[in-house]
């Protein structure tokens, strides 16, 4: 692996229809050098066709046409995982960790694809239950380890353009959003999570917050309806999130808006990390 590791994450609302709509191109350019997808909604000949010369592993929904997530990248992943959970936990095709070596340093990757959820629903049971799960594999993964993906969650209101609309409505729900209060906070401190439960910290970095600072966005999702992507009504739901010792190697983040609603290949923006090493 090269010295400068760019690392890209995109959901791409199905594979081929991403590829029909122009993600070669976008790949071909953009100087990747990894590769996360979520939402692939295809097996491993779709991958293998959408991506000729990159290394894959995925893992695949039970129910075909859902779901779906990846890891690609330019050298083999020879060591990698699906497990999350026990086997009640719904995680097929949510989950994906590889192991990769970067000049000599071993970082863990991981595509994740958390569900969208439905408040007073089994729907948003099972998405605490994948978080839960999630939220226990974390201080697991090593001191150099990336959690990319769609996680369908807006952690602050700086992350929805209409947060107020929001308030009760899954992706912005306060116990969905406690969960990042504890990723985010100092590691073994004490926090006082948005819905009024007190955790423990466990020290991950918000690539994309800390890059941008205090500002709206960059959103990363628009809802097809109305104008939302003309308006840029959208969610910071894609992200990169990082131990200390890795994010203290980014040297540049952005997300690939699409220049023109028509333009676009997904509804979901590539969130895109430099990693110098």
């Amino acid at each position: 692996m090269p010295r400068n590791l760019r690392i890209a994450s995109v959901n791409v609302n199905g594979i081929r229809a991403a590829v029909r709509n122009g993600m070669t191109a976008w790949l071909d350019a953009a100087d990747v050098d990894v590769l996360t997808l979520q939402e692939v909604r295809g097996e491993a000949v779709h991958l293998a066709d959408a991506l000729p010369g990159w290394h894959v592993v995925n893992d695949e929904a039970l129910a075909k046409g859902r779901a779906g997530v990846a890891i690609a990248a330019r050298e083999p992943l020879d060591i990698w995982r699906i497990e999350l959970g026990d086997e009640a936990l719904d995680s097929r095709g949510r989950w994906v960790e590889a192991d990769i070596d970067v000049d000599g340093q071993l970082v863990t990757i991981v595509s994740a694809y958390v569900h969208t959820g439905e408040d007073g629903t089994p729907k948003q049971e099972a998405k605490y239950a994948f978080l839960d799960a999630m939220q226990a594999r974390m201080p697991e993964l090593g001191d150099h380890a990336l959690i990319t993906g769609d996680l369908n969650v807006g952690h602050r209101t700086l992350d929805i353009r209409n947060w107020k609309g929001n308030l009760k409505k899954a992706g912005f729900l306060p116990r969905e959003r406690a969960y990042f209060d504890r990723f985010t906070a100092p590691a073994g401190e004490q926090v006082d999570a948005i819905d009024g439960t007190t955790g423990t910290g466990l020290g991950w970095v918000d690539v994309g917050r800390r890059w941008a600072g205090e500002v709206d966005g960059p959103y990363t999702w628009w809802s097809n309806r109305g104008k939302a992507f003309d308006t840029d009504t959208g969610w910071r739901i894609d992200y990169h999130l990082a131990t200390p010792a890795l994010a203290a190697r980014v040297t540049d983040y952005h997300v690939v808006r699409a220049p023109s609603y028509d333009t676009r290949w997904s509804d979901h923006a590539p969130v895109v990390a430099d990693y110098a090493f």
